[in-house]
């Protein structure tokens, strides 16, 4: 039987809070989870929507989402994708949430989903441009060189929509909120030395001397 006649395609709408953003590859956003009624629920995004999506947005807010339902008759399995996400006002009714409506995250993920507060934060550009010039191999970079200072666990890497400053891409901007332009992955290590040398984000935050670099000109380390 395909695929076609063992999968059932509708339409879905709920509401939920929003817990926390679903990621992959360490830095790539592909969905929300959002606590429902029935528990935890995992919502893939939409590629326009994950390209667009504000990550300044609030744990606990409500969300109304909307999209397509996909349930394997086979397996039972139910896939949710939102093709649009807007914020909603809690009423009553917002706990009749059906179980098949909600698909738990499997196990496996909830480790790159639970965010800490603690996590201090490097934000890359993904926008078609900066990818051209590179912003997939400086994450990758990125994620390398936590690992090794054994930061990993104290920084994280999120992807942003466009910044503004295509022609000089990639663009990042680092926990102390110091924004480089025209970063490549063969930089990475200057990077890491001159924001943590001491191997302690905390103190290195507090006393940082914040300087942000001319976003028109090459960031020089």
């Amino acid at each position: 039987m395909s695929n076609s006649h063992s999968n059932e395609i509708s339409e879905f709408c709920l509401e939920g809070r929003f817990l926390d953003f679903v990621i992959k590859d360490g830095f790539k956003l592909k969905g929300l989870l959002l606590a429902t009624s029935e528990g935890e629920c995992y919502v893939k995004l939409a590629k326009h929507l994950r390209v667009a999506f504000d990550w300044r947005l609030p744990p606990g807010t409500w969300l109304q989402v909307m999209g397509d339902k996909k349930y394997d008759r086979k397996t039972g399995e139910v896939k949710l994708k939102a093709q649009q996400v807007m914020a909603a006002q809690r009423d009553a009714n917002r706990e009749n949430f059906p179980a098949s409506s909600c698909p738990r995250l499997p196990a496996s993920s909830s480790t790159d989903v639970k965010a800490k507060p603690a996590k201090a934060t490097i934000l890359v550009c993904q926008k078609s441009d900066c990818v051209k010039r590179g912003a997939d191999g400086l994450c990758q970079a990125l994620q390398g060189a936590l690992r090794d200072r054994g930061l990993a666990d104290q920084v994280t890497i999120k992807a942003t929509g466009c910044m503004k400053n295509c022609k000089a891409g990639p663009n990042l901007v680092m926990p102390d909120k110091t924004r480089y332009s025209r970063i490549q992955a063969t930089q990475v290590p200057a990077l890491m030395e001159k924001h943590f040398a001491d191997s302690s984000v905390n103190q290195k935050q507090e006393n940082v001397r914040k300087v942000a670099m001319p976003i028109s000109s090459t960031a020089t380390i």
